[in-house]
């Protein structure tokens, strides 16, 4: 069974720095991608980085210079470094992972971790 375990938010004042972790657990076969998305109150969850197999890296316009994804793929772990950070950025963090298997891709999801950022 796949888990995800996140952590590392917290509250930070604006300008601030925090840095997230997901580590990935129970992963079979391989990981096309890892990455992060956020949940605002009142709002949808939208992306805010990834990560694929390949190489690729891609960033939602607002964290464009201010956060930076990156992997260990020896652990299975994804980590969200945001510095310069801005009360609108306070919002529940996601860890997503998509798994391949012979014939599938799976979505897997973390728990959320909080991260709130005072002005």
């Amino acid at each position: 069974q796949v888990q995800l375990v996140e952590s590392g938010g917290g509250l930070v004042q604006a300008g601030g720095s925090l840095r997230l972790s997901c580590a990935a657990s129970g992963i079979i076969f391989g990981i096309n991608r890892m990455g992060w998305y956020r949940q605002a109150p009142g709002k949808q969850r939208e992306l805010v980085a990834f990560s694929t197999k390949g190489g690729n890296i891609n960033y939602a316009d607002f964290v464009k210079g201010r956060f930076t994804i990156s992997k260990d793929n020896a652990k299975n772990t994804v980590y969200l470094q945001m510095n310069s950070l801005k009360p609108e950025d306070t919002a529940v963090y996601y860890c997503n992972v998509e798994e391949w298997r012979p014939g599938l891709q799976l979505d897997y999801w973390g728990q959320g971790t909080q991260v709130t950022v005072s002005s």
